[in-house]
């Protein structure tokens, strides 16, 4: 069997959950099959049962302000379908990669599967950052795309059901399979005197890791900041727009005890930033899943999260960390503060936490799920 996998985020290019994903169900799905990733960039790499090649947008569109996101990303996956294909099925990921998807299910008659990682209609604020006719386009792709597919693979219960709320998709089509994590790779590790050094990280700090993006309710940790009584470590890099980043910037001066870290951090550099945060904080407003939770959880550090989405299906309130109404500072810093006071509750959180991951969010469960539900539309 083999698989094309279609996206936009691929090594070395990674800056959100779906290009974690990605990297991580490609390399354990190419144990098990041939695996041909075509992602956005300039890759070229070739290894036994996985090749990745990357793709660039039409030169013509250089330059082209308006729009030109949306358009760039639309000759991009006409690209991607240019090349020699003969996968047994398709696997594409965001917006960004789902017109690839339907293109090869016309042209070359292929199963066509997509996987769910947020949706358009739930984020209305990426018309600031595709312009608001960009967002008609990206929005129509997703539509389109959803309503075509052979199989829709959704991250959570809760994106199911947000699935099914905005799409004319009947309900067997939808197959729940969760993100993951390399229990090998993310483990507790202790924090590189230099890399503290570097920063100037404190002793005690409780920790953000995502994009500066609405969606991840940065806004509202840093309004929480002044009642969290330690350092609160941002390590966010670009913004969606300049506008908000400079908003968020603006807004994060006016606190004493935050460090902000503008730019990814290396992986294990972030590992070591998880296994010695105090509490990690992920206080996003819309989250299908939350992959940066299993992230911590998998280091032992106990969570605070926003109750929303995907959130609720990887954090157990009480038992791995607490749950927060979504746009609450104040319950942010409330939950932060019980944990800091009661360290061995925040010990025992964290390892528990960590059985967790164990359990329930191993990659090869998670790509044997795939290759299962590849091979049933095959059939």
């Amino acid at each position: 069997m083999k698989v094309t996998l279609v996206t936009k985020e691929y090594p070395p290019h990674i800056y959100g959950g779906a290009g974690i994903h990605i990297k991580y169900l490609s390399q354990e799905l190419m144990k098990i099959m041939d695996v041909d990733v075509r992602c956005f960039g300039e890759q070229d790499v070739t290894e036994p049962r996985r090749r990745a090649k990357g793709y660039k947008p039409w030169e013509s569109l250089k330059d082209k302000q308006k729009f030109a996101a949306v358009l760039e990303t639309m000759s991009v996956n006409m690209a991607q379908l240019s090349d020699d294909f003969d996968s047994d099925v398709i696997h594409t990921h965001t917006w960004y990669a789902h017109f690839a998807g339907l293109l090869a299910k016309i042209l070359y008659q292929v199963p066509f599967v997509l996987t769910c990682h947020s949706l358009e209609p739930l984020r209305p604020w990426k018309d600031q950052q595709l312009g608001a006719g960009g967002y008609q386009l990206s929005s129509w792709i997703e539509r389109i795309s959803i309503e075509s597919a052979d199989k829709i693979v959704a991250v959570s219960k809760d994106m199911k059901a947000d699935i099914l709320k905005h799409f004319k998709v009947p309900e067997e089509k939808i197959a729940i399979i969760h993100n993951g994590i390399d229990l090998n790779k993310y483990v507790k590790t202790p924090l590189n005197p230099d890399l503290k050094k570097e920063y100037g990280i404190q002793d005690d700090f409780v920790l953000y890791v995502g994009r500066t993006t609405p969606q991840k309710g940065i806004e509202h940790l840093i309004d929480a900041a002044d009642q969290i009584p330690c350092q609160v470590v941002l390590c966010a890099g670009g913004g969606d727009t300049k506008e908000y980043e400079e908003l968020m910037t603006k807004k994060a001066s006016t606190k004493k005890n935050i460090l902000w870290i503008r730019k990814m951090l290396k992986e294990e550099e972030v590992i070591q930033m998880y296994s010695s945060a105090k509490v990690f904080i992920c206080p996003s407003i819309y989250e299908p899943f939350g992959i940066i939770n299993l992230e911590a959880m998998a280091c032992q550090t106990p969570v605070v999260a926003s109750a929303v989405g995907g959130i609720l299906e990887v954090v157990v309130p009480d038992e791995t960390g607490y749950l927060v109404t979504p746009g609450k500072p104040a319950e942010i810093a409330e939950a932060v503060i019980k944990l800091l006071k009661d360290p061995a509750m925040a010990v025992r959180y964290g390892e528990n936490g960590r059985k967790r991951v164990e359990q329930y969010f191993s990659w090869t469960s998670i790509a044997e799920k795939t290759r299962d539900l590849y091979a049933s539309l095959i059939r």
